[in-house]
């Protein structure tokens, strides 16, 4: 009997165990297919993604929560193919990245997917051949597993993955989905790109049209310079924007326009062509970068200014001709990705349709200037042919018939008519002068200089003083002699304002080929007895010093009268 109750136990013994395999099976079959879900899962989430970034951080969440890895990383090779550019991390807090310090370039472990861009497993990642050990802080890793990323056959950088959780090794369905994920994740980077950079075209086509419109319809070259400085920095993500032009004969460059940073310390920053990117921008008619801007041991001329910068690219503007509008700097901070050829090419589009639109921009000011000299030649012409003319005529007829006047009163009210024509002539003489001065010298001349004292004199006298002007001041007079009569004219005013109490002043000032003379009569008070004299003695050292001499006077219908005279070099 003891046989009989044996027999029925064998049929269920291979029973439970042809069950558990099934079950193992299942499990498996359901295991095979919650990963297949993930993977597909994970690679939809990467392709909904167009901004560049957001799809690489996806990539990396995605490839550590397939394999269940406790850090993952995405290393981004560089333009030279040698180094990684960018560096994305999961698993790690931001304290401890800050503690482990920067993150690798590409040496060791890391570089060799780089040089070897095949998957990689291992068991223990510290007995490599090409381990370099980790540095101080960093948490200690065992397994490892990496996979090379592609675009369009090229190799766009490498998926890291340490530490599966529970401390197993990473197998052989793992490194299946890994690379499988990675091929999806080459489609969902070159298509971020294609989006970005569409998006980069349409930015700087929009920029050059704005910039063009500007300079059309009016606005100064400082504002437009501005403007390409604010659009470029805008769409290439730069942190710093510098314009910078030549110094003619100087070999240096100066900071026209600086965005971003300390600006008000590189504004108007005069610096050496040599041992600047800018200056080797323009030496080279092309445009050059580097990868570290603040840290580049070629970059060292001039003060330091590019703290906490990284990348950056230097194009000049208005290549043709070894001709050079200026040269525009761009920089990113430090530890972000480098400028590539995807987006110098266009930069240096933008920047030859900008420096076109400087030079159209030139050329129109230049038209308007031309047009607005001819036409105050032609209003200084009509004054002095048909005004001044028939003024002289005016004046003689009234000379002549003064003479048949028999009465006295009537007689002098005619010779002062005719004084006052003389006078209106000489008005009239002046403004022509002023009219057809050159436009350079009209802004620094004396005749302008003497124009800007008498107008800032006016709110604090209260009314406009009346000023004539006679003679080849702005040939004649040397600059120095110039100044000096500015600042005695200041000084008169001056005192006029705030001690004579006057309410007329007028103002003469003639060049007569010998001297140059400066009369200011007032008024006012006249000259007290007992006063400050400060004043008046600098105006007299400035005429002895020049070889010329003060006059002053009292006439007697009251006031005060100034003749400062300084002797010409001819």
């Amino acid at each position: 009997m003891g046989g009989d109750e044996a027999r029925p136990r064998v049929p269920q013994l291979r029973l439970d165990e042809l069950l558990e395999e099934l079950q193992a099976r299942i499990d498996a079959a359901r295991g095979t297919r919650d990963r297949v879900h993930s993977l597909l899962e994970a690679v939809l989430s990467v392709g909904r993604e167009l901004d560049l970034t957001q799809v690489l951080r996806r990539i990396v969440e995605a490839a550590a929560v397939l394999v269940d890895a406790r850090y993952a990383a995405l290393g981004v090779i560089g333009p030279d193919g040698e180094t990684l550019s960018q560096f994305l991390t999961v698993g790690l807090a931001e304290e401890e990245i800050a503690q482990i310090g920067p993150y690798p370039t590409g040496r060791g472990l890391l570089g060799e997917l780089i040089r070897h861009p095949e998957p990689l497993r291992l068991d223990n990642l510290s007995e490599h051949p090409a381990s370099y050990g980790c540095p101080a802080h960093h948490p200690v890793m065992r397994t490892f597993l990496g996979v090379p990323v592609r675009v369009r056959g090229e190799v766009f950088g490498n998926l890291y993955l340490t530490d599966k959780r529970g401390g197993e090794e990473f197998d052989a369905d793992d490194e299946s989905v890994i690379s499988t994920l990675a091929v999806a994740a080459g489609v969902a980077i070159d298509n971020a790109r294609l989006y970005e950079e569409s998006q980069r075209q349409h930015g700087w086509l929009r920029a050059s049209a704005e910039i063009t419109r500007a300079l059309l319809s009016g606005s100064p070259r400082s504002e437009v310079v501005e403007l390409i400085g604010q659009r470029a920095r805008e769409i290439t993500g730069a942190e710093l924007a510098d314009m910078s032009v030549p110094v003619a004969g100087t070999g240096a460059l100066r900071v026209e326009l600086a965005l971003g940073g300390d600006a008000a310390g590189r504004l108007g920053l005069v610096v050496p062509a040599d041992g600047t990117l800018s200056g080797e921008a323009v030496a080279k008619a092309e445009p050059v970068t580097t990868a570290d801007l603040a840290g580049d041991p070629r970059l060292s001329a001039g003060p330091r200014r590019f703290d906490g910068l990284g990348a950056a690219v230097a194009v000049p503007l208005g290549r043709a001709g070894g001709l050079t509008e200026g040269v525009l700097l761009l920089a990113r901070r430090a530890g972000e990705p480098p400028f590539t050829e995807r987006e110098i090419s266009p930069l240096l589009g933008f920047a030859d349709q900008a420096a076109l639109a400087l030079e159209l921009g030139e050329r129109r000011r230049d038209a308007e200037q031309l047009a607005m000299l001819e036409d105050r030649d032609r209003i200084a012409r009509d004054l002095h042919d048909l005004a001044i003319q028939r003024l002289f005529a005016t004046g003689m007829t009234l000379q002549s018939a003064a003479r048949f006047i028999d009465h006295s009163g009537a007689s002098d009210r005619v010779l002062r008519a005719v004084g006052d024509l003389d006078e209106t002539i000489k008005i009239i003489r002046s403004t022509i002068f002023g009219l057809r001065a050159r436009e350079d010298t009209a802004g620094h001349g004396l005749r302008a200089r003497v124009v800007r004292v008498v107008e800032d004199a006016q709110p604090a006298l209260g009314f406009a003083p009346r000023l004539s002007m006679e003679g080849l001041l702005d040939t004649d007079v040397p600059a120095e002699t110039a100044d000096h009569v500015v600042a005695v004219l200041a000084e008169a005013l001056s005192n006029a304002a705030r001690h004579a109490g006057a309410r007329r002043v007028e103002i003469s000032l003639r060049a007569t080929g010998t001297q140059v003379v400066l009369v200011v009569q007032d008024d006012g008070v006249g000259i007290p007895e007992q006063g400050r004299r400060s004043g008046l003695r600098n105006m007299a050292e400035r005429a002895e010093g020049l070889g010329g001499g003060l006059e002053l006077s009292s006439p007697p219908e009251g006031g005060a009268r100034l003749v400062w005279s300084a002797p010409l070099g001819g």
